[in-house]
């Protein structure tokens, strides 16, 4: 079997790929109802003119270049041209403002910036202009921007450049101790901190999820879809550098809207995912199965049974009969919603409760659970297939990965992935980085085959009033699995018990306000209506420990989002915000 090879930086992976690949398709994007590919000789003629053009432009080896842009052919080639030409990338949010853009120029000192699309550049350019950087380029023409800063047009630019690509491969120096990326954390509690992550980090992560993928699937023909911010470590790494590793193809998704389509279309043999996503497409097939009737409705329930049975290793052979039918009846049709060609759906970037990885693994697709941060490049360690998938650990760590279990029970880890340290910021990197150790902040343990556990993070425990620490990711991650909760958040710190924040689900609520004849904003002044609500958490309640149940709860007055800022880019909650909008609200469940 083909082995996954080391590389000395990760410009000199691509190119090695591209010299493999030639003319197959590698980036792929969707335009007019079609799909139309770039291939690998393409993105490496532009990815050289213009790393090019950033030299002849002015830029120097180890200048930072803001990057803000959507996923789509050009982030890669733009990322890869930025490293080529010996600078430091910063990718960053396209659901920044102004602000969050000008404390990122600033922090990283960014010298140039490549921005996507003129509406990306409205807030972009008023913080580029009271910043050091010297011009912008734009993928498409800027309009109404062109005064403001020394602006560049993407394709002039390329086509005013060319350059041997040969030329521009033998040109490539850098080590993997070399800085490649600062990224900003999406902070769920105070100002981005730059992760300084270099060429080694992303390629250790590259190279030890490209073993697991090889060594239990075989290597094969990979195509990635693209859908999660390619700004995010996860993305990054898992999104872009893996499949480029593994000589794959990347297809970028159209949107959150457009993403079961898009699925259907690319038949992707990898995502890459955040445990979000999973709960909304979760909650879609459980909806999509109960429309079909009963008979459905009960395959699936005893799919959920014989999975459960499984993972506790109690497995019956009784149960063969059923199994057959499944796989000739409901499990196909789950299939052919995410293409028929998945070989495994990777969750990343947050807790997955073990209750929605058995769903998908019930229903026949294979869901590795990985666990990491943005410090660790991000990716620490991964479930698979051979070591055995236990739906409540997070798997060994990757090859070339130390960790170790603190007094505290804090998760440490050392190797080549952790980060060199948080960009011009001395004082919070020894807060983490400790004789060579990256103290996570996540709380952990090993089972007996050697996976690693999260049970809590330490900053996010909540400690109440009798000094009992309670996990609130666990509570929240049960409720939001009622048909009725779409979101939630559980607040407790330093008092007798919980109490929780609810955003109902929308479509949840839409049916029900049809079923009982009022619209769904006046839903909520409907007793019956909180009194489902309530029934939902009792239901969670059930299950819970005395210190762990909701109480009493308040309904937000929206949903939780990135634009009112109260999600990250990656779909976690951000607390320290929510808490402060609505102190007042849930102090008072505490009165009377």
């Amino acid at each position: 079997m083909r082995a996954i090879e080391t590389f000395p930086n990760l410009v000199t992976m691509f190119f090695t790929r591209t010299a493999e690949q030639g003319d197959k398709p590698f980036l792929w994007r969707k335009s007019g109802g079609t799909w139309h590919p770039l291939s690998w000789n393409e993105v490496a003629r532009q990815v050289a003119a213009l790393a090019t053009a950033l030299q002849s432009l002015g830029l120097k080896p180890g200048d930072p270049v803001m990057l803000v842009s959507e996923n789509r052919p050009e982030f890669c080639i733009a990322d890869l041209a930025i490293m080529a030409a010996g600078c430091i990338t910063v990718p960053t949010y396209t659901t920044n403002t102004t602000r969050d853009h000008q404390h990122i120029l600033t922090d990283s000192g960014a010298r140039a910036v490549i921005v996507s699309t003129a509406k990306l550049a409205q807030a972009l350019m008023p913080a580029v202009v009271r910043s050091q950087a010297a011009f912008v380029i734009g993928m498409e023409p800027l309009r109404g921007a062109q005064g403001q800063a020394a602006c560049h047009l993407w394709d002039d630019l390329i086509a005013a450049h060319a350059t041997d690509i040969a030329t521009c491969a033998a040109a490539q120096t850098a080590a993997r101790q070399n800085q490649a990326c600062i990224i900003y954390t999406s902070g769920t509690g105070g100002a981005p901190r730059g992760v300084m992550q270099h060429h080694g980090a992303i390629l250790l992560n590259a190279e030890g999820a490209g073993a697991i993928l090889v060594e239990d699937f075989g290597w094969g023909e990979e195509s990635f879809l693209s859908f999660l911010p390619l700004s995010h470590a996860y993305e990054h790494s898992g999104g872009q550098f893996l499949p480029m590793l593994l000589g794959g193809q990347i297809y970028y998704a159209e949107g959150l809207e457009k993403l079961a389509s898009n699925i259907e279309e690319t038949r992707p043999t990898i995502m890459v995912v955040v445990p979000r996503l999973f709960e909304v497409l979760r909650a879609r097939i459980i909806k999509s199965i109960e429309k079909q009737g009963k008979f459905p409705t009960w395959l699936m329930g005893q799919a959920l049974r014989i999975a459960a049975k499984e993972q506790q290793g109690k497995a019956s052979i009784l149960d063969r009969p059923l199994k057959a039918v499944l796989a000739r009846t409901l499990l196909p049709k789950i299939r052919a919603r995410f293409g028929g060609r998945l070989k495994a759906l990777v969750s990343g970037g947050a807790p997955l409760n073990p209750d929605v990885g058995l769903f998908f693994d019930a229903m026949g697709l294979t869901l590795l659970q990985g666990y990491g941060q943005t410090e660790a490049g991000p990716v620490v360690s991964c479930n698979r297939p051979r070591a055995g998938i236990a739906m409540d650990t997070v798997g060994p760590p990757l090859k070339g990965v130390e960790v170790k279990i603190a007094e505290d029970g804090e998760i440490l880890v050392r190797g080549e992935l952790v980060m060199h340290g948080y960009w011009r910021n001395p004082v919070e990197t020894e807060k983490v980085l400790k004789d060579g150790w990256l103290h996570t902040g996540d709380i952990g343990e090993f089972d007996a085959k050697g996976r690693i556990r999260i049970t809590d993070r330490k900053k996010d425990l909540i400690v109440n009033d009798k000094g009992d620490n309670v996990s609130p990711q666990k509570v929240e991650g049960m409720l939001t699995l009622q048909n009725e909760i779409g979101q939630a958040m559980v607040h407790g710190d330093r008092r007798p018990y919980l109490v929780g924040l609810i955003v109902p689900d929308a479509e949840w609520t839409r049916e029900w306000a049809l079923a009982n004849g009022v619209t769904p904003a006046n839903a909520p002044a409907n007793p019956a209506y909180m009194a489902a609500l309530r029934a939902a958490v009792d239901r969670v309640n059930a299950d819970l420990s005395v210190i762990e149940r909701v109480r009493r709860f308040i309904l937000a007055d929206e949903a939780f989002t990135i634009d009112n800022e109260e999600m990250t880019p990656s779909m976690k909650i951000r607390r320290h915000v929510i808490r402060k909008r609505y102190a007042e609200r849930m102090d008072a469940l505490y009165k009377g």
